[in-house]
């Protein structure tokens, strides 16, 4: 259903009425106003062998033109209406979303696209590397916006994952001078996020860096450090595999799977086909290893229950594996009661 009340095709019928036939044609491919894809300046050009430089500048005589007309000044109520809308949108929305949400038709979302063009309230910000194309009413609050969000990207490093309502609270506090009605609603705030192409979140609503494996996962490992982190305990592999295919629809192969955590820095194998994350504080290595870090970690001889315990943490053994490698002597000894390091 369409977000607007007028007709666009009539409209734009009528405001072209204003051109010569040419000028019309080249207005009507460059903007797609019949067909879904817009033509390039290159194209044009090539139809009528003139150059890139020239279609521009007809293109411009053309808005100029339809500018002055009295069918311009007749239509001044789409204008009102389309500067309604973007300020309902939050004043500064990007191109993708305010298309989508006045028509899923590319061809009345061309029209609209026209109109932009024409209207001297609107400003259109072009794609960069940080941000994706977007639409403003008001330059203050669309720049206030943006250095918000390079705020935001800044606070975050590239390891991070935080929960929706983290990233809320730190968006909005880089947002002092936008008005309440803005910064209490949370459809425009989520709309003002989405204009970062560097801040996004991944499949389970965790935002962190787009250039982040957190955020976009790239593979197999990627979608199991996100399942197990979820998770907050180590897993089987076979049981990874699994969750991989019902959270994220992908096909993760068991075996496929167990090659992906044994090549991964990330994961620790902590167990019999079990694996944790690093990050946990699980340590790889054999048992041995583990209690000769665990020793090394405290400073000081450990009774044998500590020990355990402490092992426990960092791999899943049976109490009394650790038991007897505490009895091996070269790398052992019992002082008073406590184990230490031989």
């Amino acid at each position: 259903m369409s977000g607007i009340t007028f007709k666009p095709k009539a409209i734009s019928k009528k405001l072209l009425t204003t051109l010569n036939p040419r000028t019309r044609e080249i207005v009507v491919n460059r903007y797609g106003l019949e067909k879904e894809n817009r033509m390039t300046l290159e194209a044009i050009g090539k139809t009528y062998d003139i150059t890139r430089e020239r279609v521009r500048q007809i293109e411009n005589f053309a808005l100029s033109s339809i500018k002055k007309s009295k069918e311009y000044k007749e239509s001044a109520f789409v204008f009102d209406e389309l500067k309604s809308i973007v300020r309902e949108l939050g004043s500064v929305v990007s191109e993708d979303h305010l298309m989508r949400h006045i028509s899923k038709d590319p061809v009345i979302q061309n029209h609209i696209n026209l109109y932009l063009a024409l209207g001297e309230e609107f400003e259109k910000h072009k794609e960069d590397e940080n941000f994706h194309a977007h639409f403003t009413t008001d330059n203050k609050t669309a720049g206030h916006v943006r250095e918000a969000l390079s705020k935001l990207y800044n606070s975050i490093s590239e390891e991070d994952l935080v929960n929706e309502e983290e990233i809320f609270g730190r968006f909005t506090g880089h947002l002092a001078e936008l008005v309440s009605e803005y910064k209490e609603n949370k459809d425009i705030i989520n709309r003002y996020l989405a204009l970062s192409k560097v801040v996004g979140k991944n499949q389970l609503s965790e935002w962190g860096r787009t250039s982040s494996p957190h955020v976009k996962a790239r593979g197999i490992k990627d979608y199991a450090y996100l399942i197990m982190r979820r998770a907050g305990r180590p897993m089987h592999f076979k049981e990874v595999a699994l969750e991989i295919n019902k959270t994220f629809g992908k096909k993760a192969h068991v075996a496929t799977c167990h090659n992906e955590l044994i090549k991964d820095t990330r994961f620790v194998l902590v167990g019999r086909g079990m694996y944790g994350l690093k990050d946990w504080g699980h340590t790889g290595g054999v048992v041995r290893d583990v209690i000769t870090e665990v020793l090394k970690e405290a400073g000081r001889p450990l009774p044998k229950e500590e020990v355990i315990k402490r092992v426990l943490l960092k791999r899943i053994v049976k109490p009394n594996t650790v038991l007897v490698n505490l009895q091996n002597s070269k790398h052992f000894r019992k002082v008073a009661g406590d184990y230490t390091l031989a």
